[in-house]
């Protein structure tokens, strides 16, 4: 009978804990790491790792997956880029709890601000759940190639408790309150991984309403977060246009410091937070320096959006002539579009921002018109283009308007080309803001929105793009392989008491990409159609990954599925084997 189950051999291991890399074989047995180093012994598979690098699974700690992880089990395209475990359930949208009158509610909630058709969430969602731990037996009974775990969602617990009183503004009793803390603490004693809101204008209903957590108090926060608190365990996620009269740190300081739990925010520059991002993170330090434990998510690259004319967003949406095609089966409408006169036509009119909030007029007037923020995506497309890249300078060059060289792009490829626009994180035109803060152990790398904005972006592939251009590629600086192993795998796993991965060593799971770093590249996104009632979204492969292993077993070779589905859901903090036993 062989020793191990499986032995990776003469790999470059990148271990997860920031120590310099050395050449070695990992042993699996059981699911689990059994030795790390010069193995001996024999195993029923082995993997030649030689010139590769071998490091932990990747650990996705924002994800929107809350729908599609209830039918879905290769959880694409996060599974796709060496994610092993999701955390969902964020920003404050989910679909537990459920009353069975609030089905379509949550669905456009979701919908609005996570940019998921609802179509496909309300053919593909079976909802044999209403409580939240129901939400998590559902989920349970589904095996995955990746592992997920969830927050409870602020948006589902105020629907669920206020029913029709739930709408912009709605104050809820102190009776409600009392409840919506013992429904948190009943999910976290049931296992999830704590609780999440949404207090920004950006986060809106399909039918154009701010989400509940906007216009919640402090209190409300509060008593939520001493339920986490009673609980024992559980991490404050929270998106926010940290407005200064808020006091948002004032008061997540004093929550983790009462609690001893962490809070988690997203970290962006953002044309809605009132604070800019330093402001942000000086605050965050001024209360960790006080005893807090707070802790700041970053993107990795500019968020925004990937426009097309089958995608949920682009310039010319709000033209008068699109508008009147915009309804048309697809073949119709790219003739229209590809039909000269009609491009004319177009150009000749002006947007209608007559129907648009005004919360985010600005936001839409950079979409139809902001040129110099705009990127055309080639084949070999740099997530950090410069000035004379935008589609105002490339317009110049070739003596055409910006909305005339625009139009033509989204036309290349038989209707099928796209536009880059950087909406956050890229006022300075850049990414140098990001070095330093992926060297501080006060931030993590987060917010890929995975399984989320299916129309608008595709940043799943966040920890690839952080192979290959933070690792390998980027001119303006870059850091280590180490470093960037550690961040996307032990950090993240650690803010979420998931002691148990995120690290190559003994007792610890035996989650591990085996990767050719000559080879990681990005693949080009396309849309596909593939989700259930034929819902749309932005996917995109990558390059480089020989094998991802989840629990011992490949569930991915090459970047093609193997049918694998070792991953299951998460309760609550876990320990490794190797700590259990030391106990």
């Amino acid at each position: 009978m062989a020793t191990y189950d499986l032995i990776i051999r003469n790999g470059t291991i990148v271990d997860g804990t920031g120590e310099a890399r050395f050449t070695g074989d990992v042993a699996v047995k059981d699911g689990l790491i059994a030795a790390v180093g010069q193995v001996h012994g024999d195993a029923t598979q082995e993997i030649d790792a030689k010139g590769k690098v071998v490091a932990p699974g990747w650990v996705d700690v924002h994800t929107h997956y809350d729908g599609q992880a209830t039918w879905d089990a290769e959880m694409a395209p996060s599974s796709w880029h060496g994610v092993t475990t999701v955390v969902m359930g964020n920003c404050g949208v989910g679909f537990a709890p459920a009353a069975p009158d609030r089905h379509k509610w949550l669905i456009e909630l979701m919908e609005g601000v996570e940019d998921i058709p609802g179509t496909a969430l309300a053919e593909g969602m079976k909802w044999n759940w209403e409580t939240f731990p129901e939400y998590l037996d559902a989920l349970e009974e589904m095996p995955r190639t990746v592992d997920v775990g969830t927050h409870v969602p602020h948006g589902a617990v105020r629907a669920y408790v206020l029913g029709d009183r739930e709408r912009p503004g709605a104050i809820p009793t102190a009776d409600d309150i009392t409840r919506m803390a013992d429904i948190v603490e009943e999910g976290v004693r049931a296992g999830a991984l704590g609780f999440s809101t949404s207090r920004t204008v950006l986060h809106r209903s399909i039918n154009g309403e701010v989400v509940p957590g906007t216009t919640a108090t402090k209190e409300e926060l509060i008593a939520i977060g001493r339920a986490m608190g009673r609980a024992g365990h559980g991490v404050f996620e929270m998106a926010s246009d940290m407005r200064r009269e808020w006091d948002e740190f004032g008061w997540m300081g004093a929550l983790s410091r009462e609690t001893g739990l962490p809070c988690t925010f997203a970290a962006l520059q953002s044309i809605a937070k009132e604070q800019p991002l330093d402001e942000q993170i000086a605050n965050m330090r001024a209360e960790n320096d006080n005893g807090a434990n707070i802790v700041a998510q970053i993107a990795l690259r500019g968020n925004g959006i990937v426009m097309a004319w089958q995608g949920t967003v682009h310039p010319f949406r709000l033209k008068p002539s699109y508008q009147a095609i915009a309804e048309l089966p697809w073949e119709e409408q790219k003739a229209k579009l590809l039909d000269s006169a009609f491009r004319a036509q177009v150009l000749s009119e002006t947007s209608d921002y007559s129907e648009v909030n005004q919360d985010i007029i600005g936001l839409i007037q950079v979409v139809c018109c902001g040129w110099t923020m705009q990127f055309e995506m080639g084949p070999a497309f740099n997530y950090e283009p410069q000035a004379d890249e935008s589609v105002a300078a490339r317009a110049a060059a070739a003596g055409k308007t910006g909305d005339e060289y625009a139009y033509d792009l989204l036309c290349e490829n038989d209707g099928k080309g796209f536009i880059y626009l950087p909406i956050l994180n890229y006022a300075d035109g850049n990414l140098d803001f990001l070095e330093a803060l992926q060297n501080s152990d006060d931030c993590v790398n987060s917010l890929s929105d995975g399984g989320a904005h299916c129309g608008t972006i595709c940043d799943a592939a966040s920890p690839t793009f952080m192979l290959e251009h933070w690792v390998k590629n980027r001119k303006r600086g870059t850091i280590t392989l180490e470093n960037a192993v550690k961040r996307q795998c032990n950090d993240t796993a650690r803010l979420y008491g998931l002691h148990d991965r995120g690290v190559l060593a003994p007792g610890y799971l035996a989650d591990i990409n085996v990767i050719d770093m000559d080879a990681i590249k990005l693949g080009k996104p396309w849309l596909a159609f593939d989700l259930p009632a034929g819902g749309k979204r932005l996917l995109q492969k990558a390059e480089g990954y020989d094998c991802t292993i989840k629990g011992g077993v490949v569930t991915f070779q090459n970047g093609t599925w193997t049918g694998a589905t070792p991953g299951g859901l998460i309760r609550g903090p876990q320990m490794a084997a190797m700590l259990e036993a030391a106990e």
